[in-house]
C-alpha cells in the first residue's frame, strides 16, 4: 500500500472515529445497527466427546491456523484492508465496536448484503481486482501482457495461486502465494505439522502434512488429492479455493478454512447418492458430446458439523455447503467432494427460511416447506457442481468453462448447480431412489429459498444466479404470482419441464464456452422485477442470514 495512501486513510479514520458524538455518527450508528440486525445470532457447535485427547489438541491447533487464514484473507480483499482493520480494532468506543463487528461480518468495509456499498466513509468502491492485481492495472493491460508470455507463464498468470504485481521496471510479474503470504503461511504450515503429529488418524495426518507442504511449495495438487481421500472424525478444509472475489477474471483463489466434525449417521444416509452420479451425467439434457463419459473416481459426500471458520468462509453470507476442490485437474481425475454443514443449515432454516415462507408463499403451500428437502437440494446443488461441462474445447483449443466465461463464470455456475439440482432430484424421484412424497415439498422449499438467496444481493454470484432462475421460471409459468395477495406459488407440473429446459440451456452455454450467450442470459434475467421487489420489501423484519459464533474455541482454550 503506498505510504501516502496509508497516512491519508489513517488520518481520515482517526478523525472519523474520534467524532463519535456528532449527529452524523448518531445516524451512522442507527444505520449500522439496522444492517447488523439482518444477521440472527446463532451458536454453531458440535459434540466433541467422541474425540480422542490427541484429536482435541489437534483441533485447537487447527483453530489457531484458521486465525492465520483470516489474516491472509484480510490482505487479499483490498490493499488498504489490513490498515483499516488495525484502526478499527484500536477504537474502544461503543460505536467503534459496532463498526468492527460489521467489518468482521463482511471481512471488509463493504456491506455484502447492500451490493458491496461502503459502510465506512472515505474508503473507495470495492475493487474488482481485490488485492490480487496492482491497483492501477486495467484488464486490457493484463490481457496484452498475457499475450506476450510463454504457455507456462500464462498458466501462472491465469492460475489460482499467483498474484500479479509490478516489478522494479513497472511491468507486470507473477508472484506465487507462498512468497506473497510467507509471513502467515510459514506459521500456518508449522501448526498443521503440529496437528498432524497429535492425531492418530492416518488420513488426517496425511492431509495435514501435505497441505502444510503445499503452503510452502505453492503446489496444491497432492494435498487436494489427500483431502479427497480424507476419512477422519475431524474434517478440515484449509487453503486457497474460491475465485468469487476476483471480479476481473475469476482466476485467483481466496484463502478460507472450514474446521468441522464428521456427522457419521447423516453421512451414511446420503452416501446412496454417490452411486448415481455417472447415471445422472449420462442423462443430462444436453448433447451427448458435452457429457463426461467417465467422471472422476472419487465423489465422496460428507455431512459435517462446523466448529470454526476462517478467511473467506467468514465473509458475508454463511456458507451452508461446499463442493471442492476447484482445480479442474483434480476434478477430472478424482472427482470432487461435497461437504454439507448440517448444523449451519439447521440454523438458517429455523432463523431465516421458515419466516420467509410465512411472508412470501401462498398460504396453501406454506406447510410444504420443510428442512429435509432444503437439506437435500443443497446436497444436490453441491453434487451438480461436479457434473456437466468443466474442461471444454473452444475453436480447437483445450480450455475450461471458468477461463472462457471469466467474471461471469461464478454466477453462471451457481445458477447451473441450483437448477440442475432440481433436475437431478426429479430424475432420482422418477427412478424411485428419492421418495415421491418429497416432490412437491422440494419445489416449494426451493421457491422459498430463492428469496433467501436473492436477498444476498444480485451482485453476488449466488444472488445473481438465483435471479436468473427465478425470472426464467416465472416466464415459463413454473412460478406463479398472486398480485392481489402479493405471494408466490409453484405450478409443479410446469416446474418439472422448466427446470429441465433451463438446465439444458445453461449447460449448453458452458459447453460452448460462450461468454456472449452467458452475458445475454444474465443481462436479461438477473434483475429484480417489481413482483419480487414487492415481496422483498415485506421481508425487511426477517433476518437475511445468521451471524455464527463458535463456543468450542473458548472450551478448547484457543
Amino acid at each position: 500500500m503506498p505510504t501516502t495512501r496509508f497516512f491519508l486513510l489513517a488520518f481520515f479514520l482517526s478523525t472519523l472515529l474520534g467524532c463519535s458524538k456528532t449527529a452524523m455518527d448518531t445516524k451512522n450508528k442507527t444505520d449500522l445497527s439496522a444492517k447488523i440486525n439482518r444477521f440472527a445470532t446463532a451458536e454453531i457447535t458440535a459434540d466433541i466427546s467422541g474425540l480422542s485427547e490427541g484429536d482435541r489438541k489437534a483441533l485447537a491447533k487447527l483453530f489457531e491456523a484458521s486465525s492465520l487464514i483470516d489474516k491472509i484473507y484480510t490482505r487479499q480483499v483490498w490493499s488498504g484492508n489490513e490498515a483499516l482493520r488495525a484502526t478499527l480494532e484500536a477504537d474502544a468506543s461503543p460505536e467503534g465496536k459496532e463498526r468492527l463487528r460489521y467489518f468482521n461480518i463482511n471481512m471488509s468495509p463493504w456491506s455484502n448484503l447492500d451490493d458491496n456499498a461502503a459502510f465506512i466513509e472515505g474508503v473507495p468502491e470495492r475493487p474488482a481486482h481485490a488485492n490480487y492485481y496492482p491497483d492501477d492495472m486495467k484488464k486490457e493491460e493484463f490481457e496484452q501482457w498475457l499475450a506476450t508470455l510463454s504457455p507456462g507463464e500464462q498458466e501462472k498468470a491465469t492460475g489460482y495461486f499467483h498474484t500479479i504485481r509490478r516489478g522494479a521496471d513497472g511491468k507486470l510479474v507473477t508472484v506465487p502465494y507462498n512468497e506473497e503470504y510467507k509471513e502467515f503461511l510459514e506459521p500456518a504450515a508449522r501448526l498443521l505439522h503440529e496437528a498432524a503429529a497429535l492425531t492418530s488418524d492416518k488420513s488426517l495426518k496425511n492431509y495435514l502434512t501435505r497441505r502444510a507442504e503445499a503452503f510452502l511449495s505453492n503446489d496444491y495438487y497432492s494435498s487436494d488429492v489427500a483431502w479427497m481421500e480424507l476419512d477422519s472424525p475431524i474434517e478440515p478444509t484449509i487453503g486457497p479455493y474460491e475465485v468469487y472475489m476476483d471480479e476481473l477474471f475469476n482466476y485467483k483463489a481466496a484463502f478460507e478454512s472450514f474446521i468441522t466434525l464428521r456427522n457419521n449417521a447423516e453421512t451414511q444416509n446420503l452416501q446412496k447418492y454417490s452411486q448415481y452420479l455417472q447415471e445422472i451425467e449420462n442423462n443430462l439434457p444436453i448433447d451427448k458430446k458435452y457429457r463426461n463419459a467417465k467422471l472422476g473416481e472419487l465423489s465422496p459426500i460428507r455431512v459435517v458439523d462446523q466448529v470454526m471458520v476462517g478467511g473467506e468462509a467468514r465473509e458475508g453470507v454463511t456458507t451452508a455447503a461446499f463442493n471442492l476442490p476447484n482445480d479442474e485437474r483434480v476434478v477430472k481425475e478424482k472427482g470432487s467432494k461435497r461437504v454439507m454443514l448440517k448444523n449451519v443449515q439447521e440454523a438458517k432454516f429455523t432463523k431465516v427460511l421458515t419466516p420467509i415462507a410465512a411472508v412470501a408463499l401462498q398460504p396453501g403451500q406454506q406447510s410444504l416447506v420443510a428442512f429435509q428437502p432444503f437439506f437435500t437440494h443443497i446436497l444436490a446443488h453441491e453434487l451438480m457442481h461436479g457434473l456437466g461441462p468443466h474442461n471444454i474445447t473452444v475453436n480447437g483449443k483445450r480450455t475450461t468453462v471458468r477461463q472462457e466465461l471469466k467474471e461471469l463464470s461464478s454466477a453462471f455456475e451457481e445458477a447451473k448447480a441450483d437448477i440442475s439440482g432440481l433436475f437431478a432430484l426429479q430424475y432420482l424421484i422418477d427412478k424411485g431412489v428419492v421418495e415421491k412424497s418429497m416432490e412437491e415439498s422440494m419445489y416449494v422449499t426451493y421457491l422459498a429459498s430463492s428469496f433467501r438467496s436473492v436477498r444476498f444481493g444480485i451482485n453476488a454470484a449466488h444472488g445473481k444466479g438465483m435471479a436468473l432462475q427465478f425470472n426464467y421460471l416465472i416466464d415459463e409459468g413454473a412460478i406463479v404470482y398472486d398480485q392481489a395477495a402479493g405471494t408466490f406459488g409453484v405450478d409443479i407440473a410446469a416446474m418439472k419441464g422448466a427446470s429441465k429446459k433451463l438446465t439444458s440451456e445453461i449447460m449448453k452455454v458452458q459447453a460452448e464456452g460462450s461468454y456472449e450467450k452467458a452475458k445475454a442470459l444474465l443481462d436479461k434475467y438477473s434483475v429484480i422485477r417489481p413482483s419480487m421487489q414487492a415481496v422483498l420489501d415485506k421481508l425487511k423484519d426477517v433476518p437475511t442470514d445468521i451471524e455464527p459464533s463458535f463456543p468450542l474455541a473458548s472450551e478448547l482454550n484457543f
